[in-house]
C-alpha cells in the first residue's frame, strides 16, 4: 500500500466507472489506512454505526476507529466486495464489523439497522451519518425531481432516519459526527442539489446539537474537500476527475485517510467542549464556519 499520501491529479489520469462506484475497480485506489497513526484506545469497548463504511471516508473512520479499540457496524447499499474488505481491515486491527446492507432512503431499514447493532453488540456510542450521493448537472433545468428526491433521501433524510432511531440508545457521553462538505459553504454550479442537501447536513448539525446539549450527547461534522473516493470517477467526466483537486491551495485531492483522525477526535472524550461545531478538512480552501 502507498504510504505517500500525496496523490496528484496526475496519478489518477481521468479514469472514471459506472455509478455506483466501487472502490476495488478504482486505480490508484484511496488511501484509507495511515500507518503512521498507531491508535492508542481511545475508543475501547465503544460501538459505532457508519453508513457508507464499504468505502472512502467511511471506510478510514472504520479501521481508524478499529485502531482505537471500537467495534463497528458497517452499514452500505451495495458494494459487496467492498463492504467485505473494510471488514477484513477492521479485523486485522483486532475489531469486530458487522455488515448491514440495506437502503438508507428507507426509513425502516435505518430502524433494522439500529436495531442489528444493538443485538450484535448490545450498546451504541458512536453515529457517524457519512454515505451520500452525488449526480452533477452543469444546467439547472436539467435536475429532474427524480434526482432531487434521491439526492436528499440519501444525504439528508437518512441522517433524521438514522439519528431518529440511535437516540433510543445513545447515552450521557456520547457522539454524533456528520460529514457534510466544502459546497456546503462555498457552494458549486455543478453540484447544486447536492450543495444544499450538505447544506442541510450543516444546519442539521448546528440544530441538532443544541437540542442534545442537556442530554450531553455531542453533534459535530466534518466538512471535506475534494477527496479521492468512489463517488469521484463514478459521477464526474474524464477531464473533471484528471484535474480533480488540482483548484485547491495543495493542488491535490485529499485521501480518506487524511480525514480519519478528525473522526476519531470527535468521537473521543479529548472532544468534550465540542459541539455544533465544524472541522474543514478540504486542501486549503479558507470557507467561513
Amino acid at each position: 500500500m502507498k504510504t505517500n499520501l500525496m496523490y496528484t491529479p496526475q496519478d489518477i489520469k481521468g479514469q472514471t466507472q459506472p455509478e455506483p462506484g466501487k472502490e476495488s475497480e478504482m486505480n490508484p485506489k484511496p488511501i484509507y489506512d495511515d500507518i503512521n497513526c498507531k491508535g492508542y484506545g481511545r475508543l475501547k469497548g465503544k460501538v459505532a454505526i457508519i453508513t457508507g463504511g464499504d468505502s472512502g471516508i467511511g471506510r478510514a473512520v472504520a479501521v481508524a476507529y478499529a485502531k482505537e479499540g471500537c467495534n463497528v457496524a458497517i452499514v452500505y447499499n451495495i458494494a459487496d466486495d467492498d463492504a467485505n474488505e473494510t471488514k477484513r481491515a477492521v479485523e486485522s486491527y483486532g475489531g469486530a464489523a458487522y455488515l448491514i446492507k440495506g437502503n438508507l432512503r428507507d426509513s425502516n431499514f435505518c430502524n433494522e439497522a439500529v436495531e442489528k447493532t444493538i443485538s450484535q453488540f448490545g450498546s451504541l456510542d458512536i453515529l457517524v451519518n457519512n454515505a451520500a450521493i452525488q449526480h452533477p448537472q452543469t444546467n439547472f433545468e436539467d435536475i429532474t425531481d427524480e434526482q432531487l428526491d434521491d439526492t436528499f433521501r440519501t444525504n439528508i433524510y437518512s441522517m433524521f432516519y438514522l439519528t431518529r432511531s440511535a437516540l433510543k440508545y445513545l447515552k450521557e457521553g456520547s457522539s454524533i459526527i456528520n460529514t457534510s462538505s466544502v459546497v456546503a459553504f462555498r457552494g458549486s454550479k455543478d453540484l447544486i442539489d447536492y450543495s444544499a442537501a450538505k447544506g442541510a447536513v450543516t444546519s442539521f448539525t448546528r440544530s441538532l446539537s443544541q437540542n442534545l446539549a442537556g442530554r450531553n450527547i455531542r453533534v459535530n461534522q466534518v466538512a471535506p474537500g475534494p477527496i479521492w473516493t468512489p463517488l469521484i470517477p463514478s459521477t464526474f467526466d474524464k477531464s473533471k476527475v484528471g484535474v480533480f483537486g488540482k483548484d485547491t491551495p495543495l493542488k491535490r485531492p485529499g485521501q480518506p485517510a487524511e480525514l480519519a483522525e478528525a473522526y476519531v477526535y470527535l468521537a473521543t472524550d479529548c472532544s468534550s467542549y465540542m459541539t455544533g461545531q465544524t472541522m474543514h478538512i478540504n486542501g486549503g480552501d479558507i470557507v467561513n464556519s
